[in-house]
């Protein structure tokens, strides 16, 4: 159940935008191989922000489940394959930050 947001800075001109928009399909592939879910299992959303001038125009936010498989090492890989498509779509910095959810509190309905 990958969640993810995309924080683009509202000072990004709207061609990286628009770049990070045409990339989400990539993005979802990625998630869904990584982690082996189907793509239903993903929610993904790109938001704008204001930001501070001296932080990475694009913040990426993914919150997953934990599973044995999902290492520091694995889960920071998927993390670096994350930063370096935003960052070849749109041009900019990027920064990602994982959190894993307690499985005991998370609930969804779709």
């Amino acid at each position: 159940m990958p969640n993810v947001k995309i924080y683009a800075d509202d000072s990004l001109a709207a061609a990286p935008v628009a770049a990070l928009r045409a990339a989400l399909p990539a993005l979802r592939d990625l998630l869904c191989h990584r982690f082996g879910v189907g793509p239903d299992a993903c929610q993904i959303a790109l938001v704008p922000v204001a930001g501070l001038p001296d932080q990475p125009p694009v913040n990426v936010e993914l919150l997953i489940l934990p599973r044995p498989d999902r290492t520091p090492e694995a889960v920071g890989a998927i993390a670096a394959a994350i930063r370096d498509l935003a960052a070849s779509a749109a041009g900019v910095r990027v920064a990602v930050r994982v959190e894993q959810l307690d499985p005991q509190t998370y609930l969804a309905l779709k």
